[in-house]
C-alpha cells in the first residue's frame, strides 16, 4: 500500500523566511527605543533658568541675545524736534479755526399743472385740493465751510462764497461750544468775508507776513473738509503771486499742494512759526477733489479787507486812473526798454489821479510805492491796497531813462467799467439813447462839418425800435445843434431817462425828425 510522503521545506527558502523575520524583529525592537527614551536636552543657546540664592550671594546676569528683542530705532533730535513744532502748531492753528454752517431759506412755487385747468379733475378733487398743492414751500439749503478767528472778541473771516446769500450762520468752536454768528461784511472782489459771534477771549492766530514767502516753505492747512472737522494737512508752498486764475477779480494766490477739499474754504494756511500766512479758497480739479494744486488768499490781503469791512461795511479801494497792458519783449524792444520788468501804460483817463500826477500813454511803470512792479496784475493789487488819499511815489521809464513821479490816489469809482470800457463817442445809461455809438463826420460829409455819425446801435435798444440806422447823421438833438461828439455827449448827459427825444437826421441826401421814446 502506498503510504503518503512526508512535508519537505528546500534550503532556500527557509534561508529566505529567516531572514525576514530577523529583520522585522529589529526593526520592532529600534522603533521600541525612540519611542521610550527621555526628551533630549535643550539647545546649548537657550535662555539659562534663574534660581533663588542666599542673601549676598552673587545672582548670574542672564544673557539675552539680540536676535531675541526687537530692534529699537535711534530718532535723531532734530527730527524729534520737528515733530514737537508740528504738534504745537498744529494744536494752535485747530484751536483758531472754526466750522461754518450756512442755512439758506428759498421759496419753492409750484407749477401749474394742466390736471387743475381740467374742469372734470377740479369737480371730483375740489378746489381745496388744488390750493394745497398750489401753495409755495419753503426750502432749505445748508453749505459747510471754515472760519478763523482773528479777533479775541469775536471777528473770524472766512470767504465769501461759504456765507454769499446765507440767511443763517452757525459757528462751532473747536471746544464744540456753538454760536449764532452775523454777517459784517463781504467783498466778492477778493472772495472773502467777515463774521462775528457774541463771544470773548477766544484763541487767535497771530498774523505772518506772505510777502516774504518763498517758494519750497513747509505750511499747515486746516479746516473742516467734508465736515470732519479739525483737520490738519501739510504741504510746502508751490509759487507765490498767481493770478490770472479766474476766479475772483483780484487774485495774488498762494498755491500750494497741501491737501485742500470741499469745506476747507475759508480755513487757514499756517506757516512753521504758527502764523497766518493764507486763507485757504479754492482747488484746481478736473474731478471735484484734491490734485494737489491748491489756493489760499495771502494774509496781507486779507488783512486790508478785514480791517475795511470792520471799519466801513464795504472795502474802500485805491484808483489810479489808467489802462495797463503786459510789457512784452518786442513791446520793451520798441519802447528801448531794458527788460520786461514794469507794465505798459495803454491809456490815461483825464481827471483822474494818473493824469493829474503827468503819467502819458506810453509810460512804463517800473515801481510804485518802492515795490517793484512784476505785471499789470500786479500793479493793480498794489492800487487796490493804497487807502485813499495816500501819495505814492513812481518810477517811470519814458524816453529811454528813468523818471520819478508822485501821485495822489483816490478811491475807486463805482462805475469804473463805463471808464474803462466805453470808447469816446459811447452811450451808456437808460435812457433813449443808449446803446448808440458816434463818430465825428468826414469833412464835406455835412454842412459846415455839423453833427456827428451813427456808427453802432444795440440791437433792441429805443433807437433802433425807432428807425435810427448805422450811417444816420444826427444834426440836433431836441432842438439843439451838434458841432461835435464832445457836444453830443454834453447834451446826451442831461437827457431824463422817461423822456422821449426829438433828433433831427441826414439820411442820404435828405433831412428828416425822428422822435425815440426810451
Amino acid at each position: 500500500m502506498r503510504g503518503s510522503d512526508p512535508v519537505r521545506t528546500s534550503p532556500m527558502k527557509s534561508r529566505k523566511y529567516f531572514w525576514m523575520i530577523t529583520v522585522l524583529i529589529g526593526l520592532l525592537g529600534v522603533t521600541h527605543l525612540q519611542c521610550s527614551q527621555a526628551p533630549s536636552s535643550p539647545p546649548s543657546d537657550a535662555p539659562p533658568t534663574i534660581t533663588a540664592t542666599p542673601n549676598g550671594a552673587e545672582v548670574p546676569v542672564p544673557v539675552v541675545h539680540a536676535a531675541d528683542s526687537p530692534p529699537v530705532v535711534n530718532v535723531s533730535t532734530p527730527l524729534l524736534a520737528s515733530n514737537e513744532t508740528f504738534v504745537k502748531i498744529a494744536k494752535e492753528a485747530m484751536a483758531s479755526v472754526v466750522n461754518i454752517s450756512a442755512t439758506k431759506r428759498t421759496v419753492q412755487v409750484p407749477s401749474n399743472n394742466p390736471l387743475f385747468e381740467d374742469p372734470f379733475f377740479r369737480r371730483f378733487f375740489g378746489e381745496e385740493f388744488e390750493r394745497r398743492f398750489q401753495q409755495p414751500r419753503e426750502r432749505q439749503e445748508q453749505g459747510l465751510g471754515s472760519g478763523v478767528i482773528v479777533k479775541s472778541d469775536g471777528y473770524i473771516v472766512t470767504n465769501n462764497h461759504v456765507v454769499e446769500q446765507a440767511d443763517d450762520l452757525m459757528v462751532l468752536l473747536g471746544d464744540k461750544r456753538k454760536f449764532s454768528a452775523k454777517l459784517i461784511g463781504t467783498d466778492p472782489k477778493t472772495d472773502l468775508a467777515v463774521i462775528k459771534i457774541e463771544a470773548t477771549d477766544l484763541p487767535t492766530l497771530a498774523w505772518g507776513n506772505s510777502t516774504t514767502l518763498e517758494v519750497g516753505e513747509l505750511v499747515l492747512a486746516v479746516g473742516n473738509p467734508f465736515g470732519l472737522n479739525q483737520t490738519v494737512t501739510m504741504g510746502i508752498i508751490s509759487a507765490v503771486g498767481r493770478a490770472n486764475v479766474g476766479i475772483v477779480d483780484y487774485e495774488n494766490f498762494i498755491q500750494t499742494d497741501a491737501a485742500i477739499n470741499p469745506g476747507n474754504s475759508g480755513g487757514a494756511l499756517v506757516n512753521l512759526q504758527g502764523q497766518l500766512i493764507g486763507i485757504n479758497t479754492a482747488i484746481f480739479s478736473r474731478t471735484g477733489g484734491y490734485m494737489g494744486i491748491g489756493f489760499a488768499i495771502p494774509s496781507q490781503m486779507v488783512r486790508s479787507v478785514m480791517q475795511s469791512l470792520i471799519g466801513h461795511g464795504k472795502v474802500v479801494r485805491g484808483w489810479l486812473g489808467v489802462s495797463i497792458q503786459e510789457l512784452s519783449q518786442d513791446l520793451a524792444k520798441q519802447f528801448d526798454a531794458p527788460d520786461t520788468q514794469g507794465t505798459l501804460v495803454g491809456d490815461v483817463f483825464e481827471e483822474s489821479p494818473a493824469g493829474q500826477a503827468g503819467l502819458k500813454r506810453g509810460d512804463i511803470i517800473r515801481t510804485y510805492n518802492g515795490i517793484t512792479v512784476k505785471d499789470p496784475t500786479h500793479l493793480r493789487t498794489l492800487v487796490a491796497e493804497t487807502a485813499p488819499e495816500s501819495t505814492v511815489p513812481l518810477t517811470v521809464w519814458r524816453n529811454g531813462k528813468m523818471m520819478p513821479l508822485s501821485v495822489s490816489i483816490t478811491e475807486m469809482p463805482k462805475d469804473t467799467a463805463s471808464l474803462t470800457e466805453a470808447a469816446p463817442g459811447s452811450v451808456t445809461g437808460n435812457h433813449a439813447l443808449s446803446g448808440l455809438s458816434v463818430e465825428p463826420v468826414k469833412p464835406g460829409q455835412t454842412r459846415d462839418g455839423q453833427g456827428v455819425v451813427v456808427t453802432k446801435i444795440t440791437p433792441n435798444s429805443p433807437a433802433e425800435r425807432a428807425g435810427l440806422q448805422p450811417g444816420d447823421v444826427i444834426l440836433e438833438l431836441n432842438r439843439s445843434p451838434i458841432e461835435s461828439v464832445k457836444d453830443f455827449e454834453q447834451l446826451v448827459k442831461r437827457l431824463d431817462d422817461k423822456a422821449s427825444v426829438l433828433v433831427l437826421l441826414q439820411r442820404g441826401k435828405g433831412a428828416i425828425f425822428l422822435t425815440i421814446k426810451p
